[in-house]
């Protein structure tokens, strides 16, 4: 298995997943392209001491940008939703 740190790359933190934590217990990430569901299992469970119960991952995609008269388009990434067992928190999302 890839070291956990290459897997997570970031916490995703949003409003709308802020709810989610607070109703269902779910955190969202930004992981790498090429991971699965049992490398991020693995990986967050590894990191933040806890027990998931389940992973859902999806693709975003790039939006596209203009500066000026040229474009481009934001490069794509991977979300990753995950549900912690009941109880079970990761401190780096809490507020101080």
């Amino acid at each position: 298995m890839r070291e956990p740190r290459k897997i997570i790359i970031r916490p995703h933190i949003t409003e709308k997943m802020t709810l989610d934590r607070e109703k269902g217990n779910k955190y969202a990430f930004e992981v790498a392209m090429d991971a699965n569901k049992i490398e991020i299992k693995k990986a967050v469970e590894e990191l933040f001491k806890v027990k998931v119960t389940d992973v859902k991952t999806m693709v975003v995609k790039g939006k596209m940008r203009r500066i000026g008269w040229t474009r481009g388009k934001r490069k794509d990434w991977k979300k990753a939703i995950v549900t912690l067992k009941p109880g079970d928190t990761i401190p780096l999302f809490e507020g101080v």
